[in-house]
């Protein structure tokens, strides 16, 4: 099933208010806002509460007269979690609640942000689909599967993980190069 697909009955779910759709996002977008708290400074509940403060948003985007989805809704709810969770981090004391109208509010820096992760993933994409095939699938199975490097290894039968750990080093390297000719 295609992004566009995926997306529509996502959104016909959620304005039938029914909870398939968080659901879906939940299993499928939530590790990357894990990971993204967990990396800075957060805990696990941090990360569940910031992710369901970004599908409260999406929910109320969805509503909003002129809500079209250019990519993927899991990057919009991924890029309104970091969003949220970086301002937190500014708040010197910690403690923010999320208003009800903080869609409304926030609407500018919250679709700026949602545009620059979009941004992003397609440059990233790109840089992707510019490197060997074989790179191409390890950085997939790495980074968006988050296949471990046990499983890595196993997978590419390199003789060890410390063999594992050198391709997915190439490979990264790989993309590295092809960013840095980009930017020149």
């Amino acid at each position: 099933m295609d992004r566009k697909t995926t997306n529509n009955l996502i959104i016909d779910d959620f304005r039938r208010n029914s909870n398939v759709a968080f659901a879906i996002l939940y299993q499928q977008y939530f590790i990357y806002t894990k990971k993204f708290v967990l990396n800075n400074k957060g805990n696990l509940e941090d990360a569940e509460d910031i992710f369901q403060d970004a599908l409260l948003i999406l929910y109320e985007k969805l509503y909003a007269d002129n809500f079209k989805a250019y990519t993927c809704l899991g990057i919009y709810v991924s890029g309104i979690s970091k969003n949220l969770w970086l301002k937190k981090l500014r708040n010197k004391e910690f403690l923010i609640e999320i208003p009800e109208n903080y869609y409304t509010k926030n609407q500018a820096e919250i679709n700026l942000a949602i545009e620059n992760e979009r941004d992003y993933w397609h440059k990233l994409n790109d840089y992707i689909n510019s490197i060997s095939t074989h790179c191409k699938n390890l950085i997939q199975d790495i980074f968006m599967k988050n296949k471990s490097i046990e499983e890595i290894q196993t997978k590419y039968q390199y003789s060890s993980k410390h063999n594992a750990q050198n391709q997915k080093y190439k490979c990264v390297e790989q993309i590295r190069k092809i960013k840095n000719k980009d930017n020149f």
